[in-house]
């Protein structure tokens, strides 16, 4: 008598290939910065009284915020594989143009800051389209951008004012309702946050879901990882980068805005010097300068500790030089634990 048995009693159970939680985290691209953020975090508690204050919050998670909006979305053109120079002038740029048109012109300050977003689009889209068409890198056509809207910026900021300031803002029809969305501020218990601090949280969350949830996001992590193979499979290589440089115009934007609105002034040389800045914090957030790899919510992550050691050095009071010694060797240690958490999420992987 023949008696069947399932294959299921006989059949040895196979491992389970499904990495453990550990190694999970171990592979996310944020867990260094998060782990640094939380060193400076606790490292400045200890140190002043100043740095959980409700002042003190409402004050680094200022600083960080514009840097923060910037950072998550030159991390997405990092993870894309390319470079963005022209991102610091492009917040004075948006904020000239939007004040130029409001304050000179004499138009309402909402039609303004659609002529300067549009603004903003098109260089993005000109940026990305003059790489993608040349094959030149994008540090040299981003590095040619930055200077030629650093001479604009000057140039027709004095020609029409005699200076290289512009302000007077807040008496252009449209300011109440535009101030109230880029420079209202939050009050939550005894702190009071800007608006910026919530557009970074905002854009910080979609640019993570695009990145993590979409197929525009797996388009980002393909053409910066592997270009000639993404484009081998179809994935339209051209337009995924191009709609990254106008991202981080955009970025741009919103900073400039926020900028415009809240002090009703703007310098001509504003931002110039901090497009490195948006590039170490995404660097610390654990994009690698090769492409393929990175987090949004890490480099939102990046931005909040320069935020917080730049203002705990001040609340120490600390000589504010100390704060580039800070930057340098946080570079560096973010490269290097970078290169370890590429290699270990590969090996999980395989």
């Amino acid at each position: 008598m023949i008696i069947a048995t399932k294959a299921s009693e006989v059949a040895p159970s196979a491992p389970s290939d499904r990495p453990s939680l550990l190694q999970r985290m171990v592979v996310r691209p944020e867990i260094g910065a998060l782990l640094g953020a939380a060193l400076v975090f606790v490292f400045f508690s200890i140190i002043t009284d100043r740095f959980l204050s409700s002042l003190g919050v409402a004050t680094w998670l200022d600083d960080s915020s514009t840097l923060g909006i910037m950072a998550v979305a030159v991390a997405l053109l990092m993870i894309g594989g390319e470079f963005d120079l022209s991102a610091g002038v492009m917040t004075a740029s948006t904020a000239l143009v939007t004040a130029l048109l409001a304050v000179h012109a004499g138009w309402n300050i909402w039609l303004a800051l659609l002529i300067s977003l549009l603004f903003a689009l098109a260089v993005g889209a000109f940026n990305g389209w003059l790489v993608m068409r040349t094959g030149l890198p994008s540090f040299i056509v981003t590095l040619g951008t930055f200077l030629a809207l650093q001479g604009l910026n000057l140039g027709v900021t004095r020609l029409v004012t005699g200076t290289v300031q512009i302000s007077g803002i807040r008496s252009a029809a449209g300011y109440n309702s535009a101030g109230w969305v880029f420079a209202s501020t939050l009050d939550i218990g005894d702190t009071h946050l800007q608006a910026s601090v919530v557009w970074w949280v905002v854009l910080t969350a979609i640019a993570a879901l695009v990145l993590v949830r979409t197929k525009f996001g797996n388009w980002i992590f393909a053409v910066g990882g592997a270009l000639p193979s993404a484009r081998a499979v179809g994935v339209p290589a051209d337009r995924t980068k191009i709609l990254l440089f106008m991202t981080t115009a955009f970025a741009g934007w919103v900073v400039g805005s926020c900028s415009i609105l809240r002090f009703s002034s703007v310098q001509a040389n504003q931002g110039v010097g901090l497009e490195l800045h948006y590039i170490i914090a995404a660097v610390v957030g654990g994009c690698l300068l090769t492409g393929g790899f990175g987090s949004a919510i890490g480099a939102a992550i990046g931005a909040l500790i320069f935020g917080m050691a730049r203002q705990g050095i001040v609340f120490a009071g600390w000589d504010s030089d100390w704060f580039m010694l800070f930057l340098g060797v946080l570079l560096l240690a973010a490269v290097l634990v970078n290169n370890i958490f590429k290699k270990r999420a590969e090996r999980v992987r395989r």
